[in-house]
């Protein structure tokens, strides 16, 4: 008989902090389901899959047919892996429009809620499970122009702490792991981040590590979220970004 594997959903998969955590939980025996709006088209898929050959697709819609195609497909689900992200709109706030703030919202909070409110009865009926939301630690010091993604950002961290607090007594532990400077191609690209002198020169002036995180790196926090069976571990928001933001100061001062 097979030995039974653990089942992860994966949203957003294609990049941020997805090809890490499907490479992680991969290498974690467990079995990994993935979603992308991308992932209709079929060469995006393709290159994806031919880089992750064990990923399975899940074609849905809303997030309801989401969690249902995911749970029909696997039977349960063990942990979700949150992943959100949209391009930060930077900008001075009386020049950003209302419809770009809405869609940062859609993308980076309506999604996820959506998806945590299908999951809960699933997580439910089969006596708990993991949530990890991927979101950013970008709060700790706004930056001009940068409303939006801020707004949108610290409303996601408001959901992890509400939603532990609420889904707690179902055995359903809520936790994130909150990057900023974190390597991928939708927020730190490489060309411009690690290929550039100029680019690199501002991450070492920026981030006390003195680089950008890397993906195995993010990969090993969110794999321990989704796989631990503590489910007293639950609210926390994990600061992943290399000591960012610190006071800069002169050696010896």
């Amino acid at each position: 008989m097979e030995e039974s594997r653990n089942v992860a959903l994966v949203t957003n998969a294609s990049d941020y902090a997805g090809p890490p955590a499907v490479n992680a939980l991969a290498e974690a025996n467990f079995r990994v389901l993935v979603h992308d709006d991308t992932f209709e088209d079929k060469e995006a898929w393709a290159s994806f899959s031919s880089g992750h050959p064990s990923a399975e697709l899940i074609r849905a819609g809303t997030p309801d047919e989401l969690v249902s195609a995911a749970w029909d497909t696997a039977g349960s689900i063990d942990a979700i892996v949150s992943n959100d992200h949209f391009p930060a709109i930077h900008r001075p706030s009386p020049e950003a429009s209302l419809d770009d703030l809405r869609q940062t919202l859609e993308k980076l909070v309506i999604g996820p809620f959506g998806v945590v409110k299908a999951a809960t009865p699933y997580f439910q009926r089969q006596g708990g499970g993991n949530i990890v939301m991927i979101t950013s630690c970008r709060t700790r010091l706004p930056m001009y122009g940068g409303a939006i993604p801020d707004a949108a950002r610290a409303a996601a961290n408001a959901l992890v702490r509400s939603f532990a607090v609420e889904l707690a007594p179902l055995n359903i532990a809520v936790n994130a792991v909150a990057p900023n400077f974190l390597y991928s191609e939708a927020y730190y690209p490489r060309a411009v981040f690690i290929d550039n002198e100029a680019g690199r020169d501002y991450i070492k002036s920026e981030v006390p590590l003195g680089r950008l995180g890397q993906p195995d790196e993010i990969g090993d926090l969110i794999r321990y979220l989704a796989s631990t069976g503590s489910r007293f571990l639950t609210g926390a928001i994990v600061d992943f970004s290399g000591g960012w933001p610190a006071a800069k100061t002169r050696p010896g001062s």
